[in-house]
């Protein structure tokens, strides 16, 4: 599907979508629907503990998320700088009141600022950051393009058809405090 607008419309029906990333495309769906992200979860076959990443491409939509009296100004600028080269993942604390259905096992929260047209189309015509992992079933590869997302979970499953940024590697996930790498980008 490359219907912009069905994709939309799945997205406030809280239903799992697949869009392009940086990458490779990610499942997403509303973060906000404990319903919708249960859906990703089991789609995926992921375990809840591991927690998920959320994406925006305005930082306004990741604040609700955020713990904000714990970040510096230094750390507020580390996560406001978005890189042409490389796609930056950062561990930063939660709001207490963000559930355990995203978050996990932690009392941090991943977040990515992501300037792809699509994310953005998306978040925009949306109101909300789109939770986002892998597009792939447990054991395959992930998908870098549409076709792979259709062969790999069915001809009917909602995929916005537009290119990915065109990366090789997912993000790099760091720590807001220690800016260690967790996983290479």
């Amino acid at each position: 599907m490359n219907n912009f607008a069905l994709i939309v419309e799945k997205l406030k029906q809280n239903q799992v979508v697949a869009y392009p990333t940086e990458a490779v495309f990610g499942l997403g769906c509303n973060p906000n629907s404990e319903q919708a992200v249960r859906s990703l979860l089991n789609l995926k076959n992921r375990p809840e503990y591991k927690g998920l990443i959320l994406i925006a491409h305005r930082p306004e939509l990741l604040l609700p998320y955020l713990d904000q009296t714990q970040l510096s100004e230094q750390e507020w600028q580390r996560f406001l700088q978005v890189s042409e080269q490389q796609a930056i993942t950062w561990i930063m604390p939660a709001n207490p009141n963000v559930p355990r259905y995203l978050r996990g096992q932690f009392e941090s929260i991943a977040v990515r600022l992501c300037t792809l047209p699509a994310v953005a189309q998306l978040c925009e015509a949306v109101g909300f950051p789109l939770t986002s992992t892998s597009a792939n079933l447990t054991g395959q590869p992930p998908c870098r393009i549409a076709s792979e997302v259709i062969a790999q979970f069915g001809e009917n499953f909602p995929v916005l058809d537009q290119p990915t940024g065109g990366r090789t590697n997912p993000s790099e996930i760091r720590d807001i405090f220690s800016q260690q790498i967790l996983r290479q980008g």
